[in-house]
């Protein structure tokens, strides 16, 4: 079929029709008034000729005269890839050779060099990019132009957006001209008039009935063109879904549910891209069973861990409602960065979110939990955390003997595959109830110390001296896993043109198969083989899975030629400088205060002692949740061998509870697919807000001052590890993506311990999400490096190569007006300001 009626489109056929079609054919069947029109089908575009008879009698149906022809192609106006402008449109055509000359070109727009870019971002290059085209009759507008049925800006679903100009709404679409524009609310008067006032009042509430109905018959937000005509009558000319918005969270109901507010929490474990369905439910399991400790039942441990796209939030409605922790609750979220605090104060200036006091029944229950934690758990983890203080070598020696002892659990193989799957739920129990709990006191005691101190000090501290007593720290396991590798490293040199000449996923490869020489990466790996990206997702790999990662480290290692910017060296010279600054302040508080600044010495060095084991406690969970992995693996390999999966990952697409329904014979293979499609969409979004409300509202993106404040060529994060670097930008997504050279700047969305190797060469970390209390900003701290965390959209504001000086004191990164490879000079700059004080200045510069 060459030619089709839009009105006889039906669902389900744009591999045939195309998106934009489709979404025509849908708005005639929902009753919407669309110009009168038809489609050349794909089979034409396939066929490699323009079917000239069907097209012209079709044209000569719709009456001829001035015609819109426009592009349709298969992959085009989907929920993910909106296509907006990468393909061509031809207005006011005429005649027959004329509409025939702009199918070609519709047709020739495909091939087009942005058509090709966008499909390849997109991950779309291999699919058929067939195009039909949309052929319909010319509206001669008075006003025209563009409506989101939710702002796509700030994502809530509650508002309707209009742009829109006199005549023509290509201007609008183009982004060429000035509009009139209106953010209409879903309750409320209508905003007034703004510049041309080409729509009335009543036009606009006819447009924003129009959205919701449409929006309602399409099955989500959409961005719609539309035009009046002389006669006042609104016609619909195309109808797309909104690509960008941000997923609603789960359950709830934008217009008439209860209003809650969400806090995006998986950055801090270095999950930026979205989480496997089986590693949300195992994190679900373990985070109810973590809570159970205290006596927490199983609906607060729900709204704990919330899955919105894949990401995940915690629901803080409970504390915004809070009488008595209303106010504060911006404060306490200043440790996820300024963005995120100065987004809560937007929130609780919404009445909707104002304090009231929770029902006797919930106020029973949160009071019977925190009874039995002042009960319990306190006074426990109290006593702990002074015998740490007190005896710091016996907390560590304790805490090193935890790990050990998981490690050497015992493990038996279970009988089935239901049992496997049941035995992966409930791995962790041993080690969460017993070792991982006794590991947590010598931290909380390093917390105390450090707080205690700083307390002391607040008369003589300045920006960034306390981060500063935290260089260099010793006994962390993912600090000494660095450096083993740096000692592999070594080992490779007489190899060093293999591994920095070979792609890191083809040296992987070969590893895999034992075709590599042997300098210790097989020994680095049975040790730190549980360690990888987003490692407390059961679902991500693992390096002993896919070693690509390790392989780039290793790469950037050997390129380091100078002995002082060899890791070890820069260790050694962060703890001598660590050491110096805690004199420092002592000497300085000494002058006035002796006795307080006697104390607050002998708190930072306990500090010292006991802060490296920050990350002993999840080292320590990575042992049990690979097994956890392997056993799911194992699981989902017999399932496939029966014929109810695909592969054996695809059990990571699955529940725990789903995966014993499939262990017991039920067909889960189109929830798999759904999900690994939902899963590919959301691993492509770059942005995740760092707070939602139930009404899709993003709001750190809500208009304020502070953006402008510090002017275009700065940027404004978090000050997480002190000290100054100017070296130019690598952006990096995975860390099996770096190619680092000694001084680059690394940018990158998140970091986990998984990407602490990469550290060791790098003259200074930025990120766009984080605390200063996760583990990149930790290491970052400890290898003497300088961070800045929080930086709003840092990996697409920054260009691949671009010279910043960033200032982890201050939380600021400065642009420099340089481009391209003229900017290498500027790399030498750097590297001789860091061969004297590596990536820092003196505390408190």
């Amino acid at each position: 079929m060459d030619v089709i009626d839009l009105a006889h489109i039906a669902p389900g056929t744009i591999e045939l029709v195309g998106g934009k079609a489709l979404g025509l054919g849908a708005l005639l069947s929902a009753g919407e008034r669309v110009p009168d029109g038809f489609c050349l089908t794909t089979e034409a575009h396939r066929s490699g000729a323009v079917p000239e008879q069907a097209v012209l009698r079709a044209y000569e149906r719709l009456g001829g005269g001035p015609v819109a022809v426009r592009s349709s192609a298969a992959a085009e106006d989907l929920p993910d890839a909106s296509f907006a402008g990468q393909h061509d449109t031809v207005l006011d055509v005429e005649g027959g050779a004329a509409l025939l000359e702009a199918i070609r070109q519709c047709w020739a727009s495909v091939d087009s060099e942005r058509a090709v870019a966008y499909r390849a971002e997109r991950g779309l290059e291999a699919d058929d990019p067939a195009m039909a085209v949309v052929v319909q009759r010319m509206i001669v507008p008075t006003a025209a132009g563009v409506m989101f049925t939710a702002n796509p800006l700030t994502g809530t679903r509650t508002e309707t957006v209009v742009d829109a100009v006199p005549g023509l709404g290509t201007g609008v679409v183009d982004g060429t001209v000035d509009t009139d524009h209106y953010v209409l609310p879903g309750h409320g008067p209508l905003p007034g008039q703004q510049h041309h006032g080409c729509l009335s009042p009543g036009q606009l509430r006819e447009l924003q009935q129009a959205g919701q109905r449409v929006q309602r018959a399409l099955g989500g937000p959409q961005d719609v063109e539309f035009a009046y005509d002389a006669e006042g009558a609104l016609w619909l000319l195309q109808s797309r879904a909104i690509t960008t918005l941000f997923p609603l969270p789960p359950g709830t109901d934008p217009v008439q549910g209860d209003p809650r507010v969400y806090l995006e929490i998986g950055h801090m474990q270095g999950l930026r891209r979205p989480v496997t369905p089986m590693g949300v439910s195992v994190l679900r399991e373990t985070t109810r069973r973590w809570l159970q400790i205290i006596g927490v039942d199983d609906t607060v441990a729900d709204q704990y861990l919330v899955d919105i796209g894949g990401r995940l939030f915690t629901d803080l409605t409970g504390f915004v409602r809070s009488p008595r922790l209303h106010s504060r609750v911006p404060e306490m979220l200043q440790v996820y960065g300024p963005a995120v605090a100065r987004g809560m104060r937007r929130v609780l200036e919404d009445p909707r979110y104002a304090p009231r006091p929770a029902p006797p029944g919930r106020r029973a229950r949160s009071a019977g939990a925190i009874a039995r934690l002042l009960l319990t758990v306190v006074p426990a983890s109290l006593l702990g955390a002074l015998r740490a203080l007190a005896r710091p070598a016996a907390a560590r020696e304790r805490a090193f003997q935890e790990l050990e002892q998981v490690r050497r659990q015992p493990r038996t193989e279970p009988a089935d595959t239901a049992s496997r799957i049941r035995c992966a739920a409930g791995l962790q129990d041993a080690a969460m109830t017993g070792p991982m709990m006794r590991s947590l006191p010598p931290l909380w005691a390093a917390l105390i110390a450090q707080g205690v101190a700083g307390g002391l000090l607040r008369d003589v501290l300045r920006p960034g001296e306390l981060n500063a007593t935290l260089r260099g720290m010793p006994h962390n396991v993912t600090t000494q896993m660095d450096l083993k590798l740096w000692s592999v490293a070594v080992a490779a040199r007489p190899h060093r043109d293999l591994l920095v000449g070979t792609a890191p996923d083809e040296l992987a490869a070969r590893f895999s198969r034992g075709e590599l020489p042997e300098f210790g990466l097989t020994a680095f790996l049975e040790e730190y083989g549980i360690r990888g990206s987003a490692e407390i997702d059961v679902g991500s790999p693992r390096w002993a899975d896919d070693s690509t990662p390790v392989f780039a480290a290793l790469a950037g290692y050997l390129q380091v030629t100078d002995p002082d910017q060899a890791p070890p060296a820069r260790f050694a010279r962060a703890a001598v400088e660590a050491e110096a600054a805690v004199a420092e302040l002592v000497d300085r508080a000494r002058r006035t205060r002796p006795l307080r600044a006697r104390l607050a010495g002998t708190m930072l060095r306990r500090s010292r002692e006991l802060a490296g084991l920050r990350e002993l406690p999840k080292f320590l969970w990575l042992t049990p949740l690979a097994e956890v992995r392997r056993q799911l693996l194992t699981a989902g390999a017999e399932l496939t061998g029966r014929g109810l999966l695909e592969q054996p990952e695809d059990i990571l697409f699955l529940t725990l509870d789903e995966a014993l329904d499939a262990s017991h014979g039920t067909d889960l293979r189109p929830v798999v697919t759904g999900r690994r499609a939902e899963h590919h969409r959301e691993a492509r979004r770059r942005q995740v807000p760092g707070l939602l409300l139930s009404d899709g509202t993003n709001p750190q993106a809500l208009p304020d001052g502070t953006a402008a404040e510090h002017g275009p060529d700065v940027l404004v994060g978090q000050p997480a590890a002190t000290g100054v670097a100017t070296g130019p930008v690598r952006i990096v997504h995975h860390p099996s993506e770096a190619r680092l050279r000694p001084g680059d700047i690394l940018v990158a969305p998140t970091t986990d311990p998984g990407w602490t190797p990469l550290f060791l060469t790098s003259g200074g970390l930025v990120t766009e999400t984080g605390s200063t209390i996760a583990h990149g900003p930790t290491v970052a701290r400890e290898y003497g490096i300088p961070a800045v965390i929080c930086v709003p959209d840092a990996t697409t504001r920054l260009t691949e190569g671009q010279v910043v000086t960033i200032d982890g004191a201050t939380g600021l990164i400065h642009l420099h007006e340089t481009d391209g490879e003229a900017q290498r000079p500027g790399v030498a700059g750097a590297r001789e300001h860091r061969a004297g004080e590596p990536g820092r200045t003196a505390p408190g510069e």
